[in-house]
């Protein structure tokens, strides 16, 4: 499997929104890829973890973000699900689900009611550790239009779930303990 070739079936080679895919899939497998070699341990995927990495956001096309050059017509916070309707269609299930389970640190059935997030209303959080671990790497990149990579420091990122409750941020102070060996 050829992950650019799936992107290349949803998205323009040489556009913005592809080179802004491209890059934060690439920043995002690096983050991973070393997380799970502190967690060797456990047996994670190495192979899925970069495939994941780099199709856990095919579905943001699909969602209205300008910025991304993005002109769909589903909220942002859409392109997890959106991304994993993509994937099943393709046969590729456990991708799927890392599509579906990256957004925040998960997203639970309570907070879809909560938040009345414009979500399915199911259980969308990483189980497995690849799922956890892409979920993990994902949250210290941003995509953006200036192509320049910046990591966020963890603790900006748990500034930024405390909005959503200390639960989320224990959830991700427990992966900062485990990933960083």
């Amino acid at each position: 499997m050829d992950c650019l070739d799936i992107i290349g079936e949803y998205y323009e080679q040489g556009t913005r929104v592809y080179e802004i895919l491209i890059q934060h899939g690439e920043n995002v497998a690096k983050k991973a890829l070393d997380a799970a070699k502190n967690v060797s341990r456990l047996n994670p995927d190495f192979d899925f973890i970069r495939d994941a990495a780099m199709l856990h956001d095919i579905g943001i096309f699909l969602t209205n973000t300008p910025k991304l050059g993005c002109a769909g017509r589903h909220p942002y916070i859409c392109h997890g699900y959106l991304g994993r309707n993509l994937l099943e269609k393709k046969g590729m299930h456990k991708l799927a689900l890392v599509c579906e389970r990256h957004v925040g640190v998960g997203i639970t059935t309570e907070d879809i009611r909560q938040y009345n997030l414009p979500l399915p209303e199911r259980n969308m959080e990483p189980v497995s550790i690849e799922e956890q671990i892409i979920c993990y790497a994902d949250k210290f990149y941003s995509k953006n239009n200036d192509l320049i990579p910046k990591e966020k420091s963890a603790e900006d990122i748990k500034k930024s779930l405390e909005q959503y409750g200390q639960g989320k941020v224990a959830k991700f102070q427990s992966w900062i303990d485990m990933f960083e060996g």
